[in-house]
């Protein structure tokens, strides 16, 4: 079993199957597009194990508490690399997480968005380690977010090309 998968396991973690959009929304872009030695992830949201929007719904701040948005955020990082798992065959794949960019929909006021993506940076270094789970990142705070979920996030990491060992 992949290294990345085995940590997965050993944590209790499952990642969703592919996101099942709300009745009559049409999402016409990958999730995840691969670009030479890169993939560059589009923006992703909490989901539940069966590939729902995961709840709750609602701004950080006001309808979520930063643990809440903590929470959301870390389901997103799930939603991710399910997705990467879907394009890549084996997480294993990725040498480098480069840049991740963390959206938090939140109330006016709202300044702890670095608290609440902290809930991706935090698991995505658990899963990978220091040296290929750093990466340079944005949090920042968003009037309004799609389906009013508490969290977007998206980002890009290096590959080892297909074919070659990690």
């Amino acid at each position: 079993m992949p290294i990345v998968e085995q940590r997965l396991a050993a944590l209790g973690l499952v990642l969703p199957p592919p996101l099942s959009p709300p009745p009559g929304v049409v999402l016409p872009f990958e999730f995840v597009h691969i670009v030479g030695d890169r993939a560059i992830v589009s923006g992703h949201g909490p989901q539940n194990p069966d590939g729902s929007l995961a709840a709750p719904l609602g701004k950080v701040g006001r309808e979520l508490t930063v643990e809440q948005g903590y929470s959301a955020a870390r389901l997103t990082a799930l939603a991710i690399l399910g997705s990467l798992q879907r394009a890549l065959g084996d997480l294993d794949r990725i040498t480098a997480w480069v840049r991740v960019f963390g959206m938090v929909n939140c109330a006016p006021g709202f300044n702890r968005q670095p608290a609440v993506i902290n809930g991706f940076s935090d698991l995505i270094l658990e899963l990978y380690g220091p040296g290929v789970g750093a990466h340079a990142r944005s949090a920042v705070g968003m009037a309004e977010l799609p389906f009013d979920i508490p969290v977007e996030i998206e980002a890009e990491v290096a590959l080892v090309p297909a074919g070659r060992e990690a």
